[in-house]
Formats: structure tokens, sequence, C-alpha cells
């Protein structure tokens, strides 16, 4: 790592003082100048800005603490529960395995052998002297005593502490409770840099910017996305006869943050300080050998607590699953974003509720495209039991109707539960037989909101090897649950013989990617989205970024996060590098767009597109995005358009630009009456304001309504839909500019090993796989599995002659 010494050093753009002392650090200091509710200086900004958006998002102050006090008493009452149900309940009574005789005056003989539920129950004496005789017991309720104790003093501290940002909010914001729901999270930003100039909260800088805010809301968490973004944590495992797996659970992902960022022993000296020793290269071996010893310790920690962390796991995974399974077993079969999924896909700098809203859009199209898989194994497996299961079932309730008294038939209930499971269970692996998907198409709409997606995917999404590739994102339910029950178990061997093999990559990452900024302290330099230190050049930064093969983000994370932060913060001013790169962008855009098909024309095809893509939103920006995915595939195939003349094929690279200089336009047409509200901030109707400026408008029914409401949904929907488009055309740019190599199935990226730089480290070729060549012709698109391809003259006419047809498959099959 010579080659890398000018590099390696931390980057220091400005020294200044540590913001608080320390032992103070979690305190919210008032010191009145002038008036006593003014707010100078702030200790722990990152704490007081979390607190701040964390209060937004949990609408408020009675929300927050019912919660907090609901959680406690959840704790308290699955260990009381627990208790009474292991040691309070004679289940031989219960079940029936002992008579129980009631004798008394006035007793009816017909119920003296009749069970009732306090004759189950012990009395209390009985009751503690069997607590008392188990050893095991008091153990686990000391212990259990001691966390709960812990958790009650946090929560009375988080309602004191909530308690001043609900005074912030109410007189430094002038913001009610009442209105608070009405409030916009950049809203409320907004008010946050106004208030910066007016009432010094951060005292090493001026002006607050959005950058600012974000970086200390999100210091942690932009390091994670950044290590996962290049292969450095141990979350993918190779095993025999599963093959390729990730593994990330709540439980590790708490490992791992406690390790570096918070524990005893991190990298931190304090929220927003690296230790300065991890900030020199020349102890790094030693450094390195300091934090395997840390992650020994603690992965034997792990290990010795299992037990309890287990035990806890299954009963809180038993009393919180297990009424949703029996109301409706279908639940296990649904999916849900992993959390390996939620840390690749999310941008630098992207806030949760962002995260969630666009993983939330995408949720509908990633589930169309995995229901396009079936396996026609498990199809017949699965029509048969649910034939023989449904069959003894209507028996049963056949029966049951003609006569109640079937009711009391021992397991009868049981027996009518559980085929009922089985039916729902294997009516899952049936598929709609009047579905026709296309696999393509889907993941191009999966791609529009989730941002991200491997090069090799592109060309092979009816491929079971995508399929499985994508389901690492995206699992079913049921093996969450299975994976965060095995995580007190798994996590303590992937410390001890995985993640201590990393220590010396871990050391060079945080003081390669660590910089200082003035007024927020240490951040990762990946949070910059600094085109010239971390850009690709083949994702539209060619010629303005310096960054080797090792520095550049993988999978353009660099160009979309910057692209989606200015989106998301239009006020936010960009950096020099950044503001270039941006300007180049527009300029590539307009020159695409003049080729492209007229928005109009996108606009009327809405429905017919929309209809292709299964798309029933019905919302103006969707429409306009499945006119964008679905326009290729009617120009290749032959439709005409509105005025009965056939239109020009174009790609969907075409298809966005010509939607991305028009969208700007929309902005201006929306209603202005909410310009009233001093906090509203909607887009500038000067056209030179705009991102794109184009003749093209968009037609008028895009306009919203007069409420301040509506028209701050949809700025956010277009906003949404914008970033969507610019995800669609930075990709389609990357397939152009990339080289055609092959890439192997199974990988999401390979990454220089941060120990092992090659002489050619500041070359800024990258090794890119299953790039694609485009032309400006469109692609082949499969169709639910129709092969659309141009075929010779002589292969046309011999089919023609023969009168075959090709084999025409409606699903994709695995």
């Amino acid at each position: 790592m010579a080659n890398f010494e000018a590099y390696q050093e931390y980057q220091r753009i400005d020294d200044f003082e540590e913001d608080s002392p320390p032992g103070e650090e979690d305190l919210l200091v008032h010191v009145p100048e002038g008036l006593s509710d003014s707010w100078h200086h702030i200790k722990n900004l990152d704490n007081f800005f979390t607190r701040i958006y964390q209060f937004h998002q949990k609408n408020g102050f009675a929300c927050m603490m019912l919660s907090e006090f609901f959680e406690l008493f959840q704790f308290l009452f699955v260990v009381t529960f627990t208790t009474f149900l292991f040691n309070c309940v004679e289940y031989d009574i219960l079940f029936a395995n002992r008579a129980v005789n009631h004798t008394g005056p006035g007793q009816n003989p017909l119920d003296r052998n009749k069970v009732s539920l306090p004759d189950a129950i012990l009395p209390s004496q009985q009751c503690t002297e069997r607590i008392q005789e188990n050893s095991w017991i008091i153990f686990l309720l000391i212990m259990a005593t001691i966390f709960w104790v812990y958790r009650m003093i946090k929560v009375f501290c988080n309602i004191l502490s909530y308690w001043e940002i609900r005074q912030f909010y109410i007189k430094a914001l002038k913001i009610s409770m009442d209105e608070l729901c009405n409030f916009t999270w950049q809203e409320v930003q907004d008010r946050l840099i106004s208030l910066q100039r007016e009432q010094q909260m951060c005292i090493h800088k001026k002006e607050l910017t959005e950058l600012d805010i974000y970086h200390r809301i999100l210091r942690f968490k932009n390091y994670m996305v950044a290590m996962v973004n290049k292969s450095l944590l141990p979350v993918q495992l190779q095993l025999p006869l599963l093959g390729n797996l990730v593994f990330l659970t709540q439980g590790l992902k708490y490992n791992f943050e406690l390790i570096l960022f918070w524990g005893p022993g991190s990298l931190f000296q304090n929220k927003w300080n690296l230790h300065p020793k991890y900030k020199r290269a020349g102890n790094r071996l030693e450094l390195a050998q300091q934090l395997s010893r840390i992650i020994l310790l603690l992965g034997v920690a792990n290990l010795l607590l299992c037990p309890f962390i287990l035990v806890w796991q299954v009963l809180y995974a038993f009393f919180s699953y297990t009424e949703i399974i029996r109301r409706e077993p279908g639940s296990l079969g649904a999916r849900r974003w992993s959390m390996f999924g939620r840390l690749y896909l999310r941008h630098f700098n992207e806030l949760d509720h962002e995260l969630h809203g666009r993983l939330g859009r995408g949720y509908k199209p990633i589930s169309k495209y995995m229901n396009s898989f079936t396996s026609p194994l498990l199809t017949v497996l699965a029509k048969n039991v649910a034939f023989f299961s449904g069959s003894v079932l209507a028996v049963l309730i056949a029966l049951t109707v003609y006569d109640e008294d079937v009711l009391t038939v021992q397991h009868i209930l049981t027996a009518i539960t559980v085929l009922g499971v089985v039916i729902t269970i294997t009516r899952s692996f049936i598929p709609d037989e009047h579905m026709v998907w296309c696999p393509e198409q889907l993941l191009q709409c999966v791609l529009a909101h989730i941002h991200y997606m491997p090069d090799h995917w592109r060309g092979n999404a009816n491929k079971s090897e995508t399929r499985d590739e994508v389901a690492q994102l995206f699992q079913y339910k049921a093996l969450f649950i299975l994976e965060e029950l095995l995580s007190p178990i798994v996590t303590p061997f992937i410390l001890i013989f995985l993640l201590r093999n990393k220590s010396l990559d871990i050391i060079d990452f945080f003081r390669n990617f660590t910089v200082e900024v003035v007024g927020v302290g240490d951040i990762c330099s990946f949070a910059q989205m600094d085109i010239r230190r971390h850009g690709n050049p083949l994702w539209m930064s060619e010629g303005q970024t310096e960054a080797s093969v090792y520095q550049q983000a993988e999978n353009g994370k660099t160009e979309l996060s910057l692209m989606h932060f200015t989106i998301k913060n239009p006020r936010w001013q960009p950096p020099q590098e950044s503001s270039v790169f941006i300007s180049q962008l527009k300029e590539k855009v307009h020159q695409d767009a003049q080729g492209g098909p007229p928005t109009q024309l996108l606009l009327s095809e809405a429905p017919l597109c929309s209809s292709l893509l299964s798309n029933g939103s019905g919302n103006e920006p969707d429409n306009l995005l499945a006119s964008v995915l679905a326009h290729p595939v009617l120009t290749a195939s032959g439709l005409p358009g509105r005025d009965r003349r056939f239109v020009p094929p174009s790609t969907a690279a075409s298809a966005a630009a010509s939607v991305l200089a028009s969208l700007s336009s929309s902005h201006s047409q929306l209603p202005h009456a909410s310009r009233s509200r001093s906090h509203v901030h909607l887009p500038s109707t000067d056209p030179d304001s705009t991102m794109y400026c184009s003749d093209r408008t968009i037609i008028d029914s895009m306009s919203g309504s007069d409420s301040r409401m509506k028209s701050t949904t949809l700025l956010s929907e277009f906003a949404s839909a914008e970033m969507s488009l610019h995800a669609i055309y930075m990709h389609e740019v990357h397939q152009q500019n990339s080289l055609p190599h092959q890439r192997t199935f199974g990988q999401w990226q390979n990454p220089v090993p941060m120990r092992e730089l090659s002489s050619n480290a500041g070359s800024q070729t990258h090794s890119v796989h299953t790039a694609v060549s485009l032309s400006n012709m469109p692609t082949p698109l499969r169709l639910g599995g129709w092969t659309e391809e141009e075929e010779g003259d002589a292969e046309e006419e011999e089919i023609l002659n023969s009168g075959s047809t090709p084999k025409q498959d409606s699903r994709s099959s695995y």
C-alpha cells in the first residue's frame, strides 16, 4: 500500500475544537442571550438533529412516549407471562389427562367433572414455591429485571430529552404539535437552516446546509452503506450444499455498529470524531491486532449470551407471529426487503423515510417479478396436496354442519385448522394461469424504483440465477424470521472467524475514507458525493474523476446518490466538481432528447403502457414512468401511433431523456396559491433555475389542486418520478459506456481488496462485467418468454414455408 500514502493519510479539511467536553455529550444546553428560550451552541448536534428527525417521523411527543412505555411493558409482559405458563399451570388438568371432581352444596352433578380454566391454575403459594425451587428461573428473572430497570431508566431519560425537542419545535421552529403532521421533513429542515442564521446552534459555521444536517443524522449509516458497497463486511457466505448466501440480521448489524462506532473500544472517540490513532498509517498493523482482539472478546460474549438471547428471540417471535400465522397463514409466503437489501440499495445521504418510500414504490413490481417464476414440480405437488387436503376438509365441514357434536371429538378442531393452513400454503405455489409476465420489463420497472442493479442482470431477467440474487434483496418473511431466530447462534461465529480476518481492511478503510468537515466532524468521504475523488468513469464521470479503482464507489453509487440528493434538496448548492457533473448530464439529456419521442406521445400511450406493465396506480408520474419503460416495446413491435403512422424505434434512454427535458416545465404549472405560506417552497418558475429547460411541456392535467397538502404530495411524486427516470437513463448510458465483458453469476461486485492494491491502482480502468453495447436502435426485448428477434430473410422464409412456430412460454421457470 506504499503507492497510496498520499491518499491513505486522514483527510483534514480544517481542524476545529471538539464540540463538547467529555461526559457532557448528551446534554442540551441553553445559553440565553436576550431571550430565555434561545438555543445557542447545542452540544452534540448529532443527537440533537437525530432526535428532531425522529420526533417528526414518529409524529410527536405523545406517540413516541406511548411507544416507549408500551415497549417497556411488552418486555415485562413477555417475561411475566412466560414464567406464569411454565410454573403456574397444571397442564394435566388442562389437557384432561387427570380427572377433576367438583363437590359442594348446590353443585350440579353433571358439572362435577367439567374442567374450567381456574382448575388448571395453581394457587399463588404453590406457584411461588415452584419458582423458588428452580434456580435457573430465578437467575433468568434476575437478568431480566436488571435489563428492565436499565430500559426504564433509559425511557425516562428519553422523556426528558424529547420534552426538550417538543419545546424546540414549539418555541424555536414555531410548529405546534397539532400541525406537526402537516409538515414535511423538508419544511422542518428549511426552518432549521433559517434558525441557524438567527441563533448559532452550531458555533463553527455561520450557516448550515442540507448536507450538513444529513451528515449529522446519517454519519454512521453512511459508513455502513459504503462498507457494504465495497464488500468489506462479511455478510456473504459460501456454504456447502447451500451455495452463496447472504446473512445479515438485526443482531449482527447491532454488533457491527457496536464494534465500529459507539461500543467500548470502538474506532470513534465520541459521536463525531474518529480516534486520532486511527488517522495515521504508521501503526496500522498494531491497530488491526487490537481491533481483532476486541472482535474476539465481543464474539465470545455473544457466544456466552447465546442461550439467553435465543430464548428471548423464540419467545418474542412466538408471541408476535403466532396469531398472524393462524389468521393469515399465507403471510409467511409474503416477501420483505432484507437487511442486506436495505443497505445495498441505500443511497449515500438518504434518510430512513426516503428509503422506505422508494422501496415501498418498488414493492409491487418486484413482487410481480418474483411471482413470474414458477417451479413446475412444486406446482404439480401443490395442486395435488391442495386437492387431498381440501377433500378431507370438505368432509369435516359437512359433518359439523350436519351435527355440531362432531366438534367435541378429540383433535377435530386441530385437524380442521391444520388442513386450512396447508391449503392456504399450497395455493401460494399455484400460479395464476391467466397472467402473462414480462420479466425484462418488470425488472426495468424495479430498477426505476430501487435505482441499483448489477450489470449481469440485464438481458438475463428470465434466468433462475438472476431470480436467486434478487431474492437476496427481497426475501420471504418466513426466511427473515428463521434468520432472526438463528442469529444468536450464527453471529458469534461470523464475528470470531470472519470479521476478525477483516481487521486490517477495516482499519485501512476508516483511514482512507474519512474526512473532517468544519462544523460536522469526521464523516465518510463517500458521503461527500465527490465525483473527483469517488466517481466512476463508466458512470458518466469520465474526465471528471481522479479516483482509482480502489477509490471508486461500486455500481455508480456516487453518481446516483448525488442526483438523488440534488433532486430531494433542490435548494442545496453542490460543490464545483458536482456542479460540473450535473451540467454535463443535463447537456447529454438535452442531446438525447432531440432524438427521443415527444412527451405528448408518451402521455398518449400511458394507458396502454400501464396495462402492459400491470400498473394500476393511475397517477401521472407513474403513468409517465410506465410510458418510458414500455415505449421501446411498442415501437419495436411496429404498432402505429395515434396518428396511424409508424413511430420510429427508440430506446428507454431517449424516452427518459425526452421526459426529463420536459418534467421541470411541469413544476411551473403547479398551483401558486400555497406560496403565501412562508414555509412552503415550491420550485421556481424561472426557466433558468430548473434542472432541465425545454420547450416541451406536460399537459395541464398534471397540475395539482389548490390544496397545499396535495401540491406538496404532487411535488414529492414528481421528484420520485424524476429520480426514477434519472436511474433508468444513467443505467442505459452506463451500458453504452461499458466494455463487452461477460460477468459470472452469484457475485454482486468484484472490488479491489483493501489490503492488496496493485501497482497500477492509479489507473482509471475499471473491470466492468456483462456490459452490453447499445446502438441507437433498441435491443431485442423478451415479453413473457417470447423472444423478439430479427431473423434473417432466409430463416423467416423457412419458418413460413414449414408452417411451424417457435415454442412460446408465458412464464419463466426455475
